[in-house]
């Protein structure tokens, strides 16, 4: 916790051994003078109360800010509760214009009528169950089966080994909060004035590198891992064995990128207590809380480092990578041949090889971008813009890697992109619901709502012109009685929450302002979450997913196709019509 600087007084924070840190953080919190100092008002009054040592609530004596509760004014509130509405509709938006883009692309390669033949089986299928067969009641010919209790069994196999995977995923993420709560206390009494002082954001920032590195390494493994569990299912065709892998492959990169994220947006600071009673981990360090000015600090830290470094990291990896290794072959082969000059098609044939699984990686990458930009926008609005900037390098460097450093790949007909399109609408879906919860639970937006209509100046609007977020600052503080903590002072300080005082009947329960804001805040979700779905349901019936244009072509030509076939069943019955000497009509009969 920071200690808020008392004008006269000598901080006695700088002069604290190593020895004393793990004491000094469980009274931190409420270490404070007997003396009462003025506590300045979100709104910029000056109120007698004790010194307040929670983090990011108030400011004291010299009238500097330690937090970020300012005043907004309504029309800013709703604003910006409004731009986090329109971001979340622009999902569909955007789904629903690249439906019509799909539509225009299969008509121009003349896919629109096409359907892909009957899939061929695997060979590993074929080997495995060629002794079970059963016909096909569409080619009528009989061919390998797989029994209904060997695939469900395979596939509870498999979803066992998924959800090992995103345990171990979660028991990473317990590692690096219970190393946040060690290094807390190594940071809070570091010799080094700058860390000592800035403890908090020294262990977020130290911690997010941290994660950033178990998420590449954990990535190393989960594509071997997802490869032996399709392969133990025993997919019957290849577009069964991609839908499975990939599925896979992005339910294990989406959970190993945004457990921690989910952690600081919903969990960090949650089940802190309160002074006197606070809860710790292994009866030994006190559980973390959020970044002074709110959880939100923390929660777009954790986004940005690890939007930055792994896009930064992929396109090394799409591009760097490929170039060291065509450098490598290129030198290996001039070492072993006497002539340097060799043919072009030899020197296509050295460079590298395009992914087995295609195209697969680059729909991951975007499809876990898309995740990023949407299920916390509320959070990180930045999010869009650094993709949009990374794209626009990307698609260079794309063009760049399949002309330079790939083998020209073989091409394939397709309608649309397959499972990613149910999943990229998925993400949306899981996007309205992560943001309503942001907004009510991580955000301080409905406090301030609950006070601003219930217990603030404008409760009874009979003042219209008057500040309603005065002595809200105020109001969202509690009262401690330091002289139960024995460790010799006397008075009381505030901290963060809605309990109830020392002195009243019920001390330190929750007050009821408590339960209205949770109330509210429950309400504010099931309100958001409908209207946002219902408005997402008319945007998707309003964009037709084939244009007016493109769909009025389409049955022109289905018309002249019928056309023809008539006139040329007409031709054919005339012709036989004249061979048997019958009088022939000019219109069917």
């Amino acid at each position: 916790m920071q200690v808020p600087h008392v004008k006269g007084e000598r901080r006695e924070d700088d002069k604290v051994k190593a020895a004393q840190a793990h004491r000094l953080l469980h009274v931190a919190v409420c270490f404070c003078s007997g003396a009462h100092m003025h506590v300045q008002e979100a709104d910029g009054t000056l109120g007698s109360a004790g010194v307040v040592s929670s983090p990011g609530l108030v400011t004291v004596g010299d009238g500097h800010w330690h937090g970020g509760l300012r005043t907004r004014r309504n029309q800013k509130k709703y604003s910006e509760l409004m731009d986090d509405f329109l971001r979340l509709t622009k999902t569909t938006v955007f789904l629903e214009f690249w439906k019509r883009r799909r539509s225009i692309l299969t008509y121009t390669w003349d896919l629109i009528e096409w359907e892909e033949e009957e899939e061929t089986l695997r060979p590993q299928f074929e080997a495995k169950y060629y002794k079970m067969e059963i016909v096909n009641p569409i080619t009528g010919k009989p061919e390998p089966h797989q029994p209904s209790s060997d695939k469900i069994t395979r596939l509870l196999v498999s979803v066992s080994g998924i959800f090992f995977m995103i345990s171990l995923v979660i028991t990473a993420v317990f590692a690096v909060v219970v190393y946040r709560l060690v290094v807390m206390e190594q940071f809070a009494s570091f010799k080094w004035n700058f860390i000592k002082q800035h403890w908090q954001f020294a262990t977020s920032a130290a911690a997010v590198c941290i994660n950033f590195v178990i998420i590449m390494l954990l990535n190393l493994a989960y594509e071997k891992i997802a490869y032996l569990l399709t392969n133990l299912e025993y997919p019957r065709t290849e577009s069964e064995w991609e839908n499975s892998f990939a599925l896979k492959m992005f339910l294990f990169q989406f959970v190993n990128l945004n457990s921690s994220i989910f952690y600081i947006a919903f969990f960090l600071g949650r089940f802190v207590g309160h002074p006197g009673k606070y809860n710790k981990l292994f009866d030994r360090w006190r559980l973390e809380e959020c970044h002074p000015s709110g959880c939100l600090i923390d929660l777009c830290l954790q986004m940005g480092v690890i939007m930055f470094l792994k896009q930064i990291w992929n396109n090394f990896m799409e591009l760097g990578y490929p170039l060291i290794q065509n450098w490598w072959s290129r030198h290996k082969i001039k070492r072993g041949v006497q002539d340097a000059s060799i043919p072009q098609w030899e020197n296509d044939w050295n460079l590298q090889p395009m992914n087995i699984h295609g195209l697969m990686d680059e729909y991951l990458e975007m499809v876990l971008q898309f995740g990023f930009t949407t299920i916390f926008v509320a959070a990180f609005p930045l999010a869009p813009l650094l993709a949009l900037l990374n794209n626009i390098i990307e698609i260079r460097l794309d063009a760049y890697k399949f002309v330079t450093q790939w083998r020209r790949p073989l091409p394939a007909r397709a309608t649309d992109i397959g499972i990613w399109l149910g999943i990229l609408e998925g993400i949306g879906i899981l996007a309205v619901i992560t943001n309503a919860f942001v907004i009510a639970i991580t955000s301080d937006y409905i406090p301030r709502f609950v006070y601003e209509y219930k217990y603030g100046p404008c409760a009874n609007r009979v003042e219209q012109n008057e500040n309603c977020l005065k002595g809200y600052v105020n109001n969202s503080l509690s009262f401690f009685n330091l002289s139960e903590l024995s460790i010799g002072k006397s008075g009381y300080c505030r901290y963060r929450d809605y309990r109830g005082p020392p002195w009243s009947s019920k001390p330190y329960e929750f007050t009821l302002q408590y339960w209205h804001i949770l109330a509210a805040r429950l309400a504010f979700i099931i309100v958001f979450e409908h209207l946002v779905f219902g408005i997402k349901s008319f945007i998707a019936y309003l964009i037709p997913d084939v244009p007016k244009g493109l769909h009025e072509r389409i049955r022109r030509e289905k018309y002249l196709v019928q056309e023809m076939m008539y006139e040329a069943e007409l031709e054919h019955l005339q012709q036989q019509r004249r061979k048997s000497g019958q009088p022939v009509h000019h219109e069917w009969p």
